[in-house]
């Protein structure tokens, strides 16, 4: 039995210890369905690699035996040993013969399922720590889209959508993948595999760059969108070491390495910048990026000018290039050529960029969309299209007009309008009027009561813009002079 476990702990890679406790729980239950209990049955290893089921049992008088599970009469006793009285406690051995075909039956089936609850714990243990590392496997079979790969212990799952469109395999392929996820399952331990995951590339320069690998040089951040374009930003912790330089190698050949793995998909390394401008023209490589506006740093809006000739290389083909700068830099970047900058109204935002820096400056009245802060810029440039420039326009829009504008959806125009009632304060018109009437009312003639000195008469002057001069009293007709003193202040 020794031998046995041995060897197949070799097998399946599991402890010999770990073993042992299997078959001893495999024996216990053959005995318990024999007997009923294993309460007194002792499992020993003897040091000849031999197994033996033992039975503690009680002496007790002659033709007193209860229980012949955990009891023994005094003769049988004498016959095991001699010195045996009643009381005592003796082990004897268990005869396995006994055992009933269903018995030796449940043990085996105990003993199989220890042990694949053993395997499953142990490559759980294993597999689950090398998460995020990179493993190989030889393609065995395919079904539904997945790919199986032996991995040596246990097999791995290269699912459909972790597979990269450019790479076609075959049965009995050598192939590179991330172990992506370990998971248990009923029917047994599921690893998860992958190509296409970012962290694939990462761990392939790992292992390419030795400066990756001791942390010289570090991965700010890698987007990709695999099979046709990967984008990584790096930088260095010493000065001496250029980042990209360590990545690409010497002519080239630690970045060929890559590219081939990943079946010649395309790959930029550009150097990382904590300053958002110099690392969103790093970001549009390989096109030259004349200059970089930010629009507004709190919604994290960028503009970048580029020549005609390269406007097409800084959005590339279906918009991958500046999708994936976008992701790299967590930047929304708009690519513009000199010309169509030259036609832009970016007043609007450099007045709220000084806004922003001083903020006691008076706020100017907001007219136009495109001034709007914040604003969607294809939003604004949609409505422009429609004939709709001023923000007051676009309020006194129906309905039916907003819904048949083409380019802009029903939810543009409702974050819109949220926009205006966040960053415009409109003014009711019968307020205005309200106000104009009391300031009106504020320029009516004013009228002061003056007693003549001659007869005592009270009566009501006018005395709007007057600074003084005679009149006469409408009672008596005597003459009086008025004169008004200056207020001081």
């Amino acid at each position: 039995m020794s031998e046995a476990i041995r060897q197949l702990s070799q097998e399946r890679g599991l402890s010999e210890e770990l073993l042992q406790k299997t078959i001893e729980e495999m024996l216990l239950a053959a005995y318990r369905k024999r007997y009923g209990t294993d309460e007194n049955a002792i499992i020993r290893f003897e040091d000849d690699g031999q197994v033996s089921i033992l039975s503690r049992k009680k002496v007790v008088e002659y033709d007193d035996v209860y229980n012949p599970v955990d009891e023994i009469d005094l003769h049988e006793a004498k016959e095991l040993n001699p010195d045996a009285d009643v009381g005592d406690e003796l082990l004897v051995n268990v005869d396995t013969k006994e055992f009933s075909r269903q018995s030796i039956q449940l043990a085996k089936q105990t003993a199989h399922q220890s042990i694949r609850e053993i395997q499953k714990d142990s490559l759980y243990s294993e597999y689950k720590d090398k998460v995020g590392e990179i493993i190989i496997g030889y393609y065995q079979r395919e079904r539904n889209g997945t790919i199986y790969l032996d991995l040596g212990k246990i097999e791995g799952m290269l699912f459909k959508k972790y597979q990269s469109s450019r790479e076609t395999f075959h049965v009995n392929d050598r192939i590179k993948s991330l172990i992506k996820e370990v998971n248990k399952t009923p029917s047994g331990l599921q690893i998860v595999l992958s190509r296409t995951d970012p962290d694939f590339v990462r761990a392939i320069f790992e292992n390419e760059v030795p400066e990756v690998y001791d942390k010289i040089v570090e991965i700010h951040k890698i987007v990709r969108e695999a099979g046709y374009r990967t984008k990584l930003a790096v930088y260095s912790n010493r000065d001496d070491v250029d980042p990209v330089g360590a990545c690409v190698g010497l002519k080239g050949i630690r970045i060929q390495a890559v590219i081939k793995e990943l079946e010649g998909e395309k790959i930029d390394i550009l150097k990382y910048d904590p300053d958002p401008r110099i690392f969103i023209k790093n970001a549009l490589s390989p096109a030259e990026v004349r200059d970089v506006i930010i629009l507004n740093e709190k919604s994290k809006k960028a503009l970048a000018v580029v020549s005609d000739s390269l406007l097409s290389l800084a959005i590339g083909k279906q918009g991958l290039n500046v999708r994936l700068a976008n992701k790299l830099t967590d930047w929304m970047i708009d690519v513009k050529t000199e010309a169509q900058f030259a036609e832009m109204d970016i007043a609007a935002e450099s007045r709220r960029a000084v806004e922003d820096l001083f903020g006691d400056t008076d706020t100017e009245e907001l007219s136009r969309i495109s001034e709007l802060p914040g604003v969607d810029s294809e939003v604004a440039q949609a409505l422009l299209d429609n004939d709709v420039d001023y923000i007051e326009d676009f309020l006194n829009l129906s309905q039916e007009k907003l819904d048949s504008m083409k380019n802009i959806t029903a939810g543009q125009i409702e974050i819109l309008r949220k926009l205006i009632d966040e960053s415009v304060e409109i003014v009711d018109e019968e307020e205005t009027a309200e106000y104009e009437d009391e300031a009106e009312a504020d320029g009516e003639e004013e009228t002061e009561e003056v007693e003549c000195p001659e007869c005592h008469v009270t009566f009501t002057l006018d005395v709007t813009g007057s600074s003084g001069g005679t009149i006469s009293c409408p009672h008596c007709g005597a003459e009086l002079e008025l004169s008004y003193e200056k207020e001081e202040g």
